[in-house]
């Protein structure tokens, strides 16, 4: 008889043993009685009665998962493999175990085949330089899918965008020409505000034939300046032509100018 309770005693204590569990912080436990859902618990020390219920740990951390890497065509027909990175957190645990099979596979899955859906509907130039908006749009479409399964999708980042050989040599000839062409149209822009610029100085200059006398001086100046031994530079008659309106051809002949009618003596009477 003694033997007998001490089995009985024995069989109770391990009954109790694998009916403890302990969840921690960021574990929760769905609870299965006889089959049928019954609640969840944890964190912390709960008790599962053995042959009655059943437990299926579910973890609440963000989980960081890495698309494999897709063949993506582009909307403008160029061939590109682009791999993403997905986080995601389950915030339903009764439905991640009810409502799918096998919630990360699913979730994998899932952001395969977005991935290439919604790059396939952009161009090249696009996936390159607009990805925080490609990232954003994939990222709802994901959270929309997976919310009937218990996840949140807080964020999908697309890591690489892998081209061809001959795409990137063709890429870099075409950023080369876009360069070209902008350095053309600022060269282009320059000349013509220094032509305005140039017009208005000759306006300001032909109004005042003093300034422009001024400036044919300063200019002769700062060629003087360049250490040349001889310089020939033509001379406007704009600049000599206020001298020249005082000089009288009697300074020109070496003559004496004529005398006033008044002060020449009377001629000789002729007989």
């Amino acid at each position: 008889m003694p033997e007998i309770s001490l089995i009985v005693l024995g069989g109770l204590i391990l009954l109790l043993v694998s009916a403890i569990k302990i969840l921690k912080e960021y574990e929760r436990g769905v609870i299965f009685q006889l089959g049928k859902f019954w609640k969840v618990k944890g964190p912390g020390l709960i008790l599962v009665i053995p042959g009655i219920q059943t437990m299926t740990k579910v973890d609440l951390r963000v989980i960081v998962m890495d698309v494999p890497t897709q063949d993506v065509i582009s909307k403008d027909n160029v061939s590109v493999k682009v791999n993403a990175v997905v986080y995601f957190r389950i915030v339903d645990p009764e439905k991640a175990i009810i409502q799918v099979e096998n919630v990360y596979e699913a979730t994998s899955q899932l952001a395969q085949t977005t991935l290439r859906s919604v790059l396939g509907q952009h161009e090249l130039d696009e996936m390159l330089s607009e990805r925080d908006k490609l990232n954003a749009d994939i990222q709802l479409i994901l959270d929309e899918h997976t919310d009937a399964w218990g996840i949140k999708v807080t964020n999908v980042e697309i890591k690489h965008v892998d081209l061809d050989e001959s795409m990137i040599r063709a890429i870099a000839a075409q950023a080369e020409a876009e360069r070209s062409r902008r350095a053309k149209v600022i060269h282009a822009q320059g000349e013509l505000q220094a032509s305005r610029h140039l017009l208005e100085a000759a306006e300001q200059l032909s109004q005042q034939p003093q300034a422009m006398q001024l400036r044919y001086l300063q200019t002769l100046t700062q060629v003087a300046d360049d250490g040349t031994n001889t310089i020939i530079f033509p001379l406007p008659l704009d600049l000599v032509a206020p001298l020249i309106g005082k000089v009288t051809p009697s300074m020109v002949s070496g003559k004496p100018p004529a005398a006033p009618a008044a002060d020449r003596p009377p001629a000789p009477a002729q007989t």
